[in-house]
């Protein structure tokens, strides 16, 4: 048993049994009592745990004062819904995750978490939750770890990147501003030195990536927000438009409660129908979202959008013919 958890167990003992004797505390943990005196000594004096002698009860207690669900790990408090919701979001991560690049950074703090609640393992999250995440584009871990890395020191980056649309291969210096994960992938919002603005690139696109020695250019988180943050889906950059999409009755129930833009403006009609307006700067992911509801989405405005999702809602009836055959 390490030193990390002795500590954690000793505080979960007597919490869990109300006092506990030097002997008990002894047996359980299989240590001297020279170390059991020491990781008392520790736990009082540098971690601040509230952990007292009752000569009454002849064992160690908690402080009347400090009787909640209170956990330390050095540096911070958790509470037992705090501990179990730090499960819960290494489950989320690890969805994400298809190499375990993210899980194997956390697995230290995992464990520790699992040793403060007294469970040797998370089945009650990592079984009894299941994540799906579909149509996942996996993103290699040196490429996460480098630009993760480089955002966090402020440095800028070298990238080699495939522009898909293009299908084109180019060389460009970066300064990294904000990390996004969207729909089972990772983006990098960051200053492109070549271009002189701020670009979006997926991760997965990324053939090489090198860190540089020069200070990333800052840009205010705010303007990254206002450039990146106005179009529609993973799509920024350009002059927003609002498209009007009114969905039939028996779609309504579940678009009125879907979130598709922040500032999404949505409303009843009397026939049960429900109308939907939303910014976009680039239709190209609208329209995708669009064709999934079929016959069930109609779009009013821009004229531009309705013919472009009608041509490709007739291109792709074509594919099927008229059913005969």
């Amino acid at each position: 048993m390490s030193n990390a958890e002795r500590l954690y167990k000793i505080e979960r003992l007597i919490r869990q049994r109300g006092h506990v004797s030097f002997q008990t505390l002894q047996d359980e943990l299989e240590v001297s009592r020279a170390t059991l005196k020491r990781d008392l000594e520790y736990l009082r004096s540098r971690l601040g745990a509230p952990i007292v002698y009752d000569r009454a009860l002849n064992g160690y207690r908690l402080e009347e004062n400090t009787r909640g669900a209170r956990h330390e790990l050095p540096g911070l408090w958790f509470d037992e819904r705090e501990l179990y919701s730090l499960l819960a979001a290494h489950q989320l991560l690890a969805s994400l995750d298809d190499d375990g690049t993210l899980a194997r950074h956390l697995q230290p703090l995992l464990q520790r978490v699992r040793e403060m609640i007294g469970s040797s393992d998370d089945a009650s999250l990592t079984e009894r939750v299941r994540i799906v995440a579909s149509a996942r584009r996996a993103v290699p871990a040196r490429h996460f770890e480098l630009v993760a890395e480089a955002l966090l020191e402020r440095r800028r980056l070298h990238l080699r990147y495939l522009t898909r649309t293009r299908g084109e291969v180019g060389e460009r210096d970066v300064s990294p501003q904000r990390l996004v994960h969207y729909r089972n992938t990772w983006y990098l919002d960051a200053w492109c030195h070549r271009a002189g603005g701020l670009r979006r690139f997926a991760l997965d696109a990324m053939e090489q990536a090198s860190r540089l020695d020069q200070p990333a250019l800052e840009v205010g988180l705010e303007r990254v927000q206002a450039e990146m943050d106005a179009g529609y889906g993973i799509y920024a950059g350009g002059t927003p438009q609002w498209a009007t999409i009114v969905f039939a009755a028996s779609a309504a129930a579940w678009v009125s409660r879907e979130a598709w833009h922040p500032q999404q403006q949505g409303r009843w009609l009397e026939d049960g129908r429900y109308e939907l307006r939303l910014p976009y700067t680039d239709d190209t992911e609208l329209v995708m979202d669009l064709m999934r509801h079929g016959a069930d989405a109609e779009v009013l405005a821009p004229p531009a959008l309705r013919l472009k999702l009608g041509a490709r809602l007739r291109a792709a009836a074509a594919v099927y013919g008229d059913g005969s055959t």
